[in-house]
């Protein structure tokens, strides 16, 4: 509905004029009054020294004009195809895809500016300024009466006017023959050209500069830095900050050509962020190993024990001689798959307790004993079995034959007594691993002789 008459368009467009002078204008200097300068000519002066550069920029090969999607971004050597697109009312459903629509009015205030950057780009984001519900540029395409006789009572001032802002649109979308463009199957057959949708992906500049103004707000305002602050101090406060993890920078127009690219893309200092995309960190879930008939086939699946075997089969493989160096080399295989037979028996014990509790367990008892200590706590059979075992002794012999056997498998040597005592003795000997293993036995050990203490005496029938 128009409701905005001629003389209040020129005030708007004064307040616009004035705005921007006084942005401009250094702190000493006079500011200017809107109500003084729509009186005269002063605004078609400034219009026409600012819009004076239009018509001449359409002659070369980069006119001015407005834009919500920059192809400069993709490809330096595009020109004359850069996009604007009319927002959207209302979001098709609740879960659209963001994009430009979803700015709705607001990207009105977010046209980005492309074309010659020697010309002061800013001041064309007049064309962009809202007047029921439609911008200057709309007005002027349809010829509207009301913009036409904000200006002064002149046919050819009038007409320059309405004409060159009419030049800043840029409504004809095209594509380049550079542009990025990807073939998508919308159809069945993908043998038929007719079955395929062209795709020309398209850099968002107003999108992209709305998240970049988020986006530094949420981490320089004072607001994010007294919510860090009460963080960092364990203090209560009223609302929280948000994070952007792995945030990368993006620029775009070198040191001295920011402003080539165009107006938002120099305002933004070139800058542009990216949010990170990348997946989460596996993480694979721990798997018991019940129809195995020894924990160590997975314990040789672990990334970090494969490598240490080879490495330690190769060396060995070349015969080297008796001395530090190799005793040195050998300890430092030997304790980083020491290291591996402590981690795995951690991620065992996280298992739930009485995983080994199994008809398709097969698992000797020891075994069971290693990986599965907190059965103990559920199964009073089996905590008794357990304490009455030396089963930590029968692991590390069990360890050393498997070492054994791998490396009997790379070196296609046999290994002898020496090589199966230094394993055993590798794994029963470090300390890491004893109070690893040692705490899991004893913890139980306490408990079940406490609980056995606490126990009754039995009568027999001869007392009766």
């Amino acid at each position: 509905m128009e409701t905005t008459s001629a003389s209040e368009i020129r005030q708007k467009i004064a307040a616009f004029i004035v705005d921007y002078e006084n942005s401009r204008s250094v702190e000493d200097a006079e500011k200017l009054e809107s109500e003084s300068f729509s009186t005269g000519l002063k605004v078609e002066e400034w219009l026409l020294e600012c819009l004076e550069q239009v018509p001449a920029s359409h002659e070369g090969r980069n006119p001015i004009r407005l834009a919500t999607h920059v192809v400069k971004n993709m490809h330096p050597d595009i020109i004359r195809a850069d996009c604007l697109f009319r927002p959207a009312s209302k979001l098709n459903h609740p879960n659209a895809i963001v994009g430009t629509k979803s700015l709705g009015s607001e990207s009105r205030r977010l046209v980005d500016v492309v074309g010659n950057a020697a010309s002061p780009l800013e001041r064309m984001k007049l064309a962009a300024l809202e007047i029921d519900g439609q911008t200057i540029l709309d007005l002027a395409k349809r010829d509207d009466s009301r913009l036409a006789n904000a200006f002064v009572d002149d046919h050819d001032i009038r007409q320059r006017l309405m004409d060159s802002f009419c030049l800043l649109d840029n409504s004809l979308n095209r594509t380049h023959p550079r542009s990025k463009q990807i073939y998508w199957l919308s159809g069945d057959d993908p043998s038929m050209d007719e079955d395929f949708h062209l795709l020309a992906p398209l850099y968002a500049t107003s999108l992209v500069h709305r998240v970049f103004k988020t986006i530094n707000r949420d981490r320089f305002s004072e607001e994010s830095k007294t919510a860090r602050d009460a963080r960092y101090e364990d203090q209560p406060l009223g609302h929280g900050y948000c994070e952007y993890p792995t945030l990368g920078i993006q620029r775009f127009g070198g040191d001295n050509g920011k402003r080539n690219i165009s107006q938002l893309n120099g305002e933004r200092n070139g800058r542009s962020y990216l949010l990170s995309s990348a997946p989460p960190l596996w993480r694979s879930r721990t798997v018991a190993p019940i129809r195995a008939n020894s924990g160590f086939r997975a314990y040789a699946a672990r990334p970090a024990v494969r490598p240490a075997i080879r490495a330690l089969a190769e060396f060995l493989a070349e015969d080297p001689a008796t001395n530090r160096h190799t005793r040195d080399y050998r300890d430092q295989l030997t304790a980083e798959l020491v290291d591996e037979l402590i981690v795995f028996t951690s991620e065992m014990h996280q298992l739930a307790p009485g995983w080994t509790d199994d008809w398709h367990c097969r698992l000797p008892f020891e075994q069971q004993c290693w990986l599965d200590p907190y059965r103990a706590g559920l199964d009073r059979e089996f905590a008794e079995r357990m304490l009455a075992t030396d089963w930590w002794p029968t692991i590390c012999d069990d360890f050393s034959r498997w070492v054994n056997a791998r490396l009997e498998w790379h070196v296609k040597h046999a290994m002898g007594d020496p090589e199966h005592k230094h394993f055993s003795k590798a794994a029963a000997g470090d300390p890491n691993a004893r109070r690893a293993f040692e705490f899991v036995w004893k913890d139980w050990q306490t408990k079940l002789e406490k609980e056995l203490a606490a126990l009754p005496e039995v009568f027999n029938d001869d007392d009766e």
